[in-house]
């Protein structure tokens, strides 16, 4: 639920709060709310949830991201920058999206010729590259567990490596290197 939203569903239960019937259907709206949460807190579907990075090639990573750094003020390290936010449906995790420049003869985007890569969050990677499989899709390599998540890639139908990642619900670490994980 986006912050607009919760104002205006705020706004709307202060407005409702003025007849017992009013203050009933409130309570009932709650419920529903709880629900909700608890159902996208329970939901085990494989599927994406999230952007959890973006790839590049670059002439010169290290020169553009100092340029990052010094211009737009973004946090660098050895690897990009990585920005946190919450997560919607439980405010109390932190997410992460990675930002990340790599040389322009890395083979971490290959077998695609592609001069970038997106990596996405997703739930239940076992699930979804099984689905993926019997989708026809292609599955460029094998799960891979590491302390901070699990990672697999695909290729989309116009070439494009996908890299999959379900993080680890406990502890995040930061990814990095030149095989980003």
């Amino acid at each position: 639920m986006n912050k607009l939203t919760k104002i205006l569903f705020l706004a709307l239960i202060i407005a409702s709060c003025n007849t017992a019937i009013n203050n009933n259907d409130n309570r009932n709206n709650n419920l529903a709310e709880t629900d909700q949460k608890e159902t996208a807190l329970n939901d085990t579907t494989p599927k994406v949830t999230g952007i959890g990075g973006i790839f590049f090639r670059s002439a010169n990573p290290e020169e553009l991201k100092e340029w990052y750094g010094k211009n737009l003020g973004m946090a660098i390290d050895a690897y990009g920058s990585s920005f946190e936010f919450r997560n919607a449906n439980r405010p109390e995790e932190i997410n992460y999206l990675m930002w990340s420049p790599h040389a322009e003869a890395t083979e971490y985007f290959d077998p695609s010729k592609k001069d970038f890569m997106i990596n996405y969050r997703v739930q239940n990677i076992e699930g979804l590259v099984k689905k993926l499989k019997e989708n026809g899709v292609t599955v460029v390599d094998e799960i891979e567990e590491f302390e901070y998540g699990k990672f697999v890639h695909i290729m989309d139908t116009e070439g494009n490596k996908i890299e999959l990642w379900e993080p680890v619900d406990s502890v995040f670490t930061k990814m990095g290197g030149e095989t980003t994980k």
